[in-house]
This record gives structure tokens, sequence and C-alpha cells, in this order.
């Protein structure tokens, strides 16, 4: 058996962007995985590990040699005699007498067992590194050697293959590679030897921290250090820490200070300029405010002397100044004077201008406004306001405060609390883990900023499609569907949609010559229904994959129609909740009979004739069916979903005996329609709440 050695591959770059780290360490452990799958190798524990000037794979085992294997080899069926077996045998240089016959389902072959030696994985190591370390994808890949050469995200400076003591030897973009690693930039040696044993200990002693966890943790117990008895608390970021912690190889906090006059600046500014744009986690005091403090994290040892925090405090300085520049300079002219420049900015080329959507939204919001019985002359007033900070000097500096400012100006120009309160939250929810706006204004001011950008971009065509989408338009859907499930807004989601996709279709025929000719007649059903069928997919996905509820219950409420997504909602946990009762599974399966049955036999519609009822089962779930639906009618005017539910699985013992003793097929048609109709109508009853026949169930009753 061969023997098992450790395999090491150290790729060495030029500094890779931190977020791109981690996928590239998932990509390369997928296509080693491939390497070893193709062929035959088991390898013994992989670890990946990655900083911004090297990507290492390590194996803990890899044999020396492949296996060797039998491989057989089909030949020609028995059937076409002596000469077609001598030439499968010359062909594959032996006798005829060493082929064999096997049996297979479409009768005996010839066959010849062949023996394949093993080859050295070094040497299948050295052909396919190569190619594994180009197919590693990347956001954007720079050529190095030349056009049509070797593509990679930074140039690679060196390469470590080692299997066991000896080098995988191979050569890609010029680089040839060796047994010698590098250290850190500025704490460590120009070539590192080493072994298996003590490869991260060698790098750690030239500045270089391996393992991202202990990286993490090398920040985490530094800040606790330096915050201890100094009264501070650090306003936890951990997307900042994920940041620093493929940004540095060697981290070190540091704690700086910063003039407490920039206080009186909006803490949003200070927070955005420190962590948007120096990386500086800030800090509170012991009141909860914060503090005139930042926590920088520096890729050395140590600042012994403090030329590295007075050099941060310098920058995070002159930063401030601008700031405080910026905040001045903007008060000099309102966002209502603002409105007409909106004309100036392009939101999308084919869409117009920032002020065109600003029609757009305040259309929106308006309808959303009256909906839902709110101020029209506040939501019309925030829609109005909600993009003009994009004009202001501090928008243009910092881009991540779009919203923020303008809810922030608008305050201290003596705009209404739900005014600014709504343009201060309108961009929110930004992704799933964000809060939806808290104020019933800011929710609707979002959600009509959002449903304009998908009614203009679907009106012209530029739909998402596969991965891609450059507009963001899935992230926007999501945030309609969360603000409004989150936000507990009773809205005909649908209705909405409509009479966007009409008040759209009425202004692209009147403002763009090109449109007639792009939309067919019926242009404002389609764009209704496009976006109705891409907000309905984002609704499967927040109710299966944010709030956990099974698939077969989002279809089965779904297929009941409902379009307020906080209904669905209360359909769902009902449902969920109901679904665990011994009596739910076996309803589910007699009801799923039932829409079998109704569907084999075409039952459109029908009423039913009491007088045709047997006596017996039939008449008993007759009147069974009488007395839930009744007390379900009650239950459904409050949207108790759990009490109606609840009663409708008391049916089960009606509905088995009626399967049970009935024919529903009926020789007579009268019969059989009237058995139908009840039936029928039981199902639609139920359905409207919940179609319990898409459940899946254990029973295979159909």
């Amino acid at each position: 058996m061969s023997e098992v050695k450790p395999f090491l591959l150290e790729l060495g770059v030029e500094e890779i962007p931190h977020w791109m780290i981690v996928p590239a360490l998932g990509d390369m452990e997928r296509l080693f995985l491939e390497l070893c799958q193709t062929h035959q190798l088991v390898p013994g524990d992989l670890k990946f590990d990655g900083t911004p000037r090297r990507l290492v794979l390590r194996a803990a085992g890899l044999p020396e040699r492949q296996a060797d294997r039998v491989e057989l080899v089909m030949g020609p069926p028995k059937s076409a005699g002596a000469g077609a077996a001598m030439g499968f045998a010359k062909k594959n240089g032996v006798t005829v007498e060493q082929l064999s016959t096997e049996v297979t389902p479409k009768g005996e072959y010839f066959a010849l067992s062949r023996k394949i030696e093993g080859r050295e994985v070094r040497q299948i190591l050295a052909e396919a590194l190569p190619t594994l370390i180009s197919k590693i994808p990347w956001p954007k890949a720079m050529y190095w050697t030349g056009k049509g050469g070797t593509t990679f995200i930074r140039p690679i400076r060196w390469i470590v293959a080692l299997l066991g003591d000896s080098v995988v030897e191979f050569e890609l973009a010029g680089v040839q590679s060796g047994t010698l690693s590098r250290g850190h930039r500025r704490l460590g040696a120009d070539e590192i030897a080493f072994d298996h044993t003590n490869y991260e200990e060698r790098l750690e002693k030239n500045g270089v921290i391996l393992s991202a966890a202990k990286r993490r943790k090398r920040i985490q117990d530094g800040i606790k250090k330096l915050l201890k008895g100094k009264g501070l608390e650090l306003i936890a970021d951990d997307s900042l820490l994920d940041d620093l912690v493929y940004l540095t190889e060697y981290p070190t906090p540091i704690l700086g200070s910063f003039n407490p006059e920039f206080l009186a600046l909006p803490q949003e500014v200070l927070s955005t300029v420190m962590r948007h744009h120096q990386r500086y986690f800030t800090m509170r005091d012991g009141e909860g405010k914060m503090a005139p403090h930042f926590l920088a994290i520096m890729n050395m040892k140590a600042d012994k002397k403090g030329y590295v925090v007075k050099g941060n405090e310098r920058v995070l300085e002159a930063r401030f100044n601008d700031a405080r520049f910026f905040w001045d300079q903007d008060q000099s002219k309102k966002l209502s004077d603002r409105v007409e420049d909106l004309a100036n900015v392009t939101f999308q080329a084919k869409l117009g201008s920032y002020k065109d959507k600003r029609l757009g939204v305040e259309a929106g919001v308006c309808r959303i406004a009256a909906a839902l019985n709110l101020d029209t002359r506040l939501a019309r007033r925030s829609a109005e306001l909600c993009k003009t900070d994009l004009m202001t000097e501090m928008v243009k500096e910092l881009t991540e405060l779009q919203g923020v400012m303008g809810g922030l100006y608008a305050k201290v120009q003596g705009e209404p609390d739900e005014v600014w309160k709504a343009i201060y939250e309108h961009y929110e929810p930004a992704s799933m883990e964000s809060e939806v706006p808290s104020s019933d204004y800011g929710k609707i001011l979002s959600i009509a900023d959002k449903l304009d950008s998908l009614e203009g971009c679907f009106a012209l065509g530029m739909i998402p499609s596969g991965s891609k989408d450059p507009l963001g338009l899935r992230r926007a859907a999501q945030g309609i569907v969360k603000t409004i499930v989150e936000g507990r807004l009773r809205l005909n989601l649908k209705k909405l949609v409509n009479e966007g996709a009409e008040e759209t279709n009425r202004t692209f025929l009147r403002i763009r010559s090109d449109y007639k000719e792009d939309r067919a007649a019926d242009g404002e059903l389609k764009l209704a229904k496009q976006i109705w069928e891409f907000l309905l997919d984002r609704v499967r996905y927040y109710f299966r994959e944010v709030r956990h509820y099974a698939y077969d219950e989002l279809s089965a409420v779904l297929a009941a129609g409902p379009v307020d997504l906080v209904d669905i909602e209360s359909r769902l946990y009902a449902l969920k909740l109901v679904r665990q009762t011994e009596e739910f599974e076996p309803l589910a399966a007699a009801f799923k009979r039932m829409r079998n049955i109704l569907k084999q036999a075409g039952w459109q519609s029908g009423s039913v004739n009491p007088a045709l009822l047997e006596e017996g089962a039939e008449r008993e779930l007759f009147d069974e069916t009488s007395r839930v639906l009744a007390k379900v009618a009650v239950y459904r005017q409050s949207e108790d979903y759990m009490a109606s539910l609840n009663v409708i699985s008391t049916l089960k013992p009606a509905v088995d005996h009626f399967f049970d003793k009935i024919l529903v097929n009926a020789p007579d048609p009268a019969v059989r329609d009237n058995r139908l109709a009840l039936l029928g109508g039981l199902y639609n009853e139920v359905s409207s709440i919940a179609d319990f026949s898409e459940i899946v169930t254990s029973s295979t009753t159909e």
C-alpha cells in the first residue's frame, strides 16, 4: 500500500480584496475535491486558510502513488462472431484466449480486464495544479503575462507546493513552485524555510497569523485589553470585524481619540466616516452616548511610540472637518429648493432623471396612504423631498448616507416628524438582516420607492434573468415583502400592483414615443402579471427561507389566492400548528382524494339538493359540513384561522364515513351530480382558507 504524506499548496500574491478571500477558499476546496475524485485519490483532513497575501490548502495526507486498478473494457457482442472478437483482441494487444465474456441486460459481450498501474501523485499534482489555480473564479481577473496568458486576481509572487518533503514541480505565470514561503511584508523575511510540522509557527514568527479564527481572537482580546478600566464600550459591528480579519496578517487594535467638538455633528455622519471610510470601530461612554474615541486595527505588532495612533487621528480629524464643512454648507439651501435640481441627475438611462422617479414614487405613496387611511399630504411631501439629498455635498461625499441625510436635513429645516422620519428610513430594509422602517410613513415610502423601480424596469423589459440583476430588483422586491409583513401593513398587494401598472402604462404611453410599438395592446395587464409573479416568487422565498414555513404549507395557503401578506402569515401560522394534530394528515389526504374525484369528473359548480341525499353517511357529511362551515364563516370574520382550521379538522370522521359507505359515481346522474356538488362545495369552502390537498402526507390515499 502506498505511503501517505502531507500536502501543502501556498499561493503567494499581491493583496487580495478582503471580500474575495473566503469565496476563493471555497472554490479551492471544490476544485481540489474534484481533482481527487477524478484521479481516485482520498485526501486526509483538509484545511483552507487565507490572508490578504496568501491562499493556503493543506491535506493531512495524500498517497505517494495511485492504487493500481482493473478496468473492464467492453467489446463487441458475442453474437458478432469470432472475427469481431479477433479484431477487438488485436486492437487491445491481447489474444482471443485472454478475452472474457460478460453477461449484460442486452446479452453476452466480449470483454477484457486490463490492469492499470497507478501513477505517482506528485506527477498528477504537477500536471493538474496549474489548471486548478487558473480555474478559481474571481469577480474580476487580470492578465499578468500578456493577453491570452494566465489570469488571476492579483500577480502571483511565489508558490509553495510540497508533498511530504518533495516539491511538486510546476510553473504558472512565470513563477516556479518551490519550498520557501514569505512572511509579513514589513515584519517577516522574504524567504522562510519550514516543514509540515512547524509551518504555522514559522509564519507567525515572521508576522503572519495564518488562521482567520486566531486573527479574530487577537482583535477581540486586544480590544478588551485596551478598553479595560476606561469606561468605554465598543459599538459592535460584526461585518466590520469580518472585513478586518481578512485585511490583516498580524492585526493589533489601537485606541485613538478626536476632538469632542465634532460630537455636535450628527452621530450618523461621524459613524459613517469612521466605519465606511476609515474602518474604525466607534465607541460609547458609560451613559450610552457616542464617545470621542475610536478603535482602529493596524497590520503591525505594536505601536510603542504612538506614531500610528497619531497618524490615524490626523486623518480622522481631516475627514471630520470636511464633514462639518459639508453639513454647514448644505444648510444654506433647503431640500424643497433642490427638487428641480433632480432633473439633472439620471436615475436610469431609459427611465429618466430622479425628478421623473420622484413623480412615480409620489403617485405610488399616495395610493398606499389612501389604502391605509394615512394622510396623503404627508405622504406626498415625503415623496417630494426623499431624493433631494442626492444634491447635497454630504451625500456626494458619503454616498452611504443617502436618505439618512435627507431625513436629518428635513428635521432641522422644520419638516413634520412623519415626513423627516419617512425620508430618513425609506432606503430600508437594505437586506434580509436589516430592520424595516419604524414609522408608518417610512414603510409606505420605502414600498412606493421600490415598487416604482419595479414598474419602470419591467415596463421597458429590464427584467432579471438567471443570476443577473444589475438594478437590484430582486432585493427591491424582497424589501417590499419584508416591509409589508414585518410592518404589519394590511394591503391588497395585487390591487396595488394592478394600479401601479395602469399608471405606469399611461405615463409611458404619454412620454415615450417608442413605447406604443414596444408594448402589446394588453401591455397594462401583461405588466401587472409580470410584476405580480415576480413579487410572488419573493413571497415564497421570504416565507420559506426567512420565516421557515414548509413549502407545502405555503403552497396550500397561496392556492387559496390571498393577496394580503399579513393575512398569508396568519394562515401559515395557524396551518403549521393545526398540522401537528392527529386528525390533520388523514383529513389532508381525504381532501386530495376529493380534488382528484372532482377533477376526473370535470365538476365545475352546482348546489346540493337535500332531497337527493341518502340517509346515513351522506346525510351525516352534509349536516356536519353545514355545521362546520357556519362556524368557519363566523371565525373568518375575525380572521381567526386557528379556530377555523381546528373546527374543519372535526370533519374527519364524517369524511371517512362518507368515503367508506358512499359511491360518488352513482349510476343515477342526478345522484352523482348531487354528491359531486356536496364534495365540491366542501372542498371550495375549505380551500378558500388553505388548500389541504397541497399538503404532502405519508398516506397514499387518493
